[in-house]
């Protein structure tokens, strides 16, 4: 029983920390939602669009949406030493943020040789080339292997200068949605619905049409594998409530047949099958509970050991992430727990039949 539930436990927790590390990850990267101009270009200053439109209320106002935060790319390259990279910064209204300070990934960080406080050069292509000098400020973990590995986060500010733009312009605007919508493909697909109906509808001369690109659209790939590691784990929970189930039948089943001439004298006093059945079902329901206890406080040790200290790697390059995630869902495991309890439980009524089979004058042993 321990074990059953140690494996559902810790299946639930390793599907739910690949699905929000993802989440995240992509929330850096695009946001739930990305709005955009129909020309968008990251290589040069063309395609603005309004980073505070008249319809902002609106989409603000939309179901499901928290926050739309204005956002600035561009493309440039990145030099350290005789080291050259291509990447894509991205210019965010970060509080308290520095000018000239980069945010950049480890993998850019190794390959380049740069550690926190040093400088590098970014030059940004365009009529004539212009070049900035950064500090790296931070190294943060690139969750998606090579699909974030290109991205450096800098103030926006920073590269509404490079592209000589005002504040009230932006490359795209990024949606932040509510957890419970941003964790559902269908309801992100129909806030972006929303958000683009909202936007076309109040499209004026002063606020140019833009695209509403959902991230289960952008990346629909990496959310079908999220989904057939979800019916894996659907898989792996059926199979160990099963497993738990016909290993306690065969328990309850023992102990009926050790205490069969007890369950004759009982039914010779005047003890009915029924009152005999919830004797050993309380005796089994005790077992069931105690493997569940120690398979659950098993599992939640190891959530915190691997949260904390990562422990098992992974190839980013198969798994999108550089280590096993987890993540418990207090709400989702103890709905788990009750169900697999009672399932099991359901499955204490076969072995439990046994009992009205018992003939008291066939088991009673006179002496």
């Amino acid at each position: 029983m321990a074990v059953s539930f140690f494996v559902i436990i810790i299946s639930l927790a390793i599907s739910g920390g690949f699905r929000q590390s993802v989440r995240d990850a992509l929330g850096s990267l695009t946001g739930d939602i990305q709005l955009t101009g129909a020309s968008t270009n990251y290589y040069t200053a063309d395609g603005a669009v309004n980073a505070a439109p008249s319809f902002m209320p609106e989409m603000l106002a939309s179901d499901g949406v928290e926050q739309i935060l204005p956002v600035v790319y561009r493309a440039g390259v990145v030099r350290s030493g005789e080291s050259l990279q291509g990447v894509v910064f991205k210019g965010m209204p970060e509080r308290d943020s520095v000018s000239l300070t980069a945010r950049i990934p480890h993998t850019l960080a190794r390959s380049l040789q740069l550690s926190e406080g040093d400088g590098f050069t970014a030059y940004f292509i365009g009529e004539r080339v212009q070049a900035r000098k950064f500090t790296v400020g931070e190294i943060y973990p690139s969750l998606l292997g090579t699909g974030d590995a290109q991205i450096v986060y800098v103030p926006i500010s920073d590269l509404r200068r490079v592209n000589a733009w005002g504040e009230d312009e932006a490359s795209a605007l990024e949606v932040r949605l509510a957890p419970s919508w941003a964790a559902s493909r269908q309801k992100e697909k129909l806030a972006a619905v929303d958000l683009a109906s909202t936007a076309y509808g109040k499209s004026t001369q002063d606020n140019d049409p833009v695209i509403a690109v959902a991230a289960v659209d952008r990346y629909s790939s990496l959310f079908d594998w999220l989904d057939l590691i979800d019916f894996n784990v659907l898989v792996i929970l059926l199979l160990m409530i099963l497993v738990a189930g016909f290993n306690m039948i065969s328990g309850l089943l023992i102990m009926l047949f050790r205490n069969i001439s007890t369950i004759g004298t009982l039914k010779a006093l005047g003890m009915g099958d029924r009152a005999i059945s919830e004797v050993f079902i309380r005796v089994a329901s005790r077992v069931v509970l105690r493997g569940m206890l120690a398979g659950n406080a098993l599992a939640l040790g190891f959530c915190l050991l691997q949260g904390e200290t990562h422990l098992i790697k992974l190839n980013p390059d198969n798994y999108f992430v550089s280590f096993v995630p987890v993540h418990v869902d207090w709400a989702q495991l103890i709905a788990v727990d009750v169900i697999a309890y009672a399932a099991i439980m359901l499955l204490m009524l076969l072995p439990a039949m046994f009992i009205s089979k018992v003939d008291p004058a066939r088991t009673m042993r006179v002496r």
